[in-house]
């Protein structure tokens, strides 16, 4: 392992994931939130209360601040947040960014890197795929979901150049059992995540089933066909090679689906029902937006967007009068 330190940037389901794995792993790890529940949550009980696949409840220890509280300077810094939150979160932590550290993200969608981009170099940025399933059971309390070393992720240099702190990080992931692997390639490796998420984050949501039940319909397989073809379609339209064939990225998801993580409500289900605004618009609307400036009929893409914006509403319809 190297002798790199971190900070993670969002105390949500990914980043108490990432930051106890690296933690776990002999890592020195730090965690900055916002969310003031979670951070006197962790305060009061002394740490964050860990599940795997809902067994096993423990307290594990963790450094959590505020960004105006922490004085640290850590060589990485790990940001997982909802699309709609970073930009706020990085004006609070501007003064905590040096010209020695680097930035890692794997969130959700796509929009996320403009925004780093204005606190960190080119050279700095690395991005990539996290598929890594997690749930945040509230304040305080995470279920990683998957037997220890489930999962996998990519990452990638922002300016495609593999660099030895790249290796170094790798490295530190691989100790935590996250199977990183790097490529380099760094949109079509980002735009990966993105058409994963467009299949079972969406569907999932809309139809408030487990990534298991999903892979179960008979018709899953068709419909994961139509969304990944839709979406490579208009990836070779703007130039953006993908690491995965059609047929790979199918075959992916419905593994993770059907084995990796079939317990599973992904994300964008847990916003929903949390009453927090989904990332279907960074997700199947970025493709629809890609579809629409290189003339791609992305008509499934931009059905599912609204699709999701409305069963939004509607869970909040039927919730309201059940109060």
């Amino acid at each position: 392992m190297s002798e790199l330190t971190y900070a993670v940037i969002g105390a949500g389901a990914m980043g108490y994931r990432y930051g106890i794995l690296l933690q776990e792993a002999g890592k020195k790890v730090d965690f900055i939130d916002a969310w003031e529940p979670n951070i006197e949550a962790v305060k009061e009980q002394g740490g964050v209360w860990v599940s795997r696949d809902h067994e096993g409840r423990h307290l594990v220890p963790v450094n959590l601040y505020r960004p105006e509280e922490y004085t640290g300077n850590p060589d990485v810094w790990i940001i997982f947040l909802k699309q709609m939150q970073l930009e706020d979160m990085l004006k609070r932590c501007a003064h905590l960014f040096k010209d020695h550290q680097v930035a890692f993200s794997a969130m959700n969608g796509w929009g996320h890197f403009e925004k780093i981009n204005q606190y960190f170099s080119t050279d700095r940025i690395y991005g990539g795929t996290a598929i890594i399933a997690t749930v945040l059971n509230g304040s305080g309390d995470v279920d990683f979901i998957g037997k220890k070393g489930t999962g996998s992720m990519h990452m990638c240099a922002m300016n495609e150049h593999i660099t030895d702190i790249e290796r170094a990080i790798a490295d530190d992931f691989t100790a935590a059992h996250m199977n990183p692997e790097i490529t380099t390639d760094f949109k079509g490796t980002c735009m990966a995540k993105i058409v994963f998420n467009s299949v079972v984050n969406t569907l999932c949501t809309m139809y408030q089933i487990t990534m298991g039940q999903f892979a179960d319909y008979e018709g899953s397989h068709e419909m994961t066909q139509q969304l990944v073809s839709e979406a490579y379609a208009v990836c070779e339209a703007a130039g953006i090679p993908m690491i995965n064939s059609v047929d790979e990225e199918v075959e992916s998801i419905e593994y993770a689906s059907r084995v990796g993580n079939p317990l599973h409500y992904p994300s964008m289900y847990q916003d929903m029902i949390h009453g927090r605004p989904t990332e279907v618009d960074y997700i199947n609307g970025y493709i629809a937006q890609l579809g629409r400036e290189h003339n791609v009929d992305c008509r499934t893409h931009a059905f599912l967007t609204h699709g999701v914006h409305l069963a939004e509403r509607a869970f909040q319809i039927h919730h309201a009068q059940e109060k």
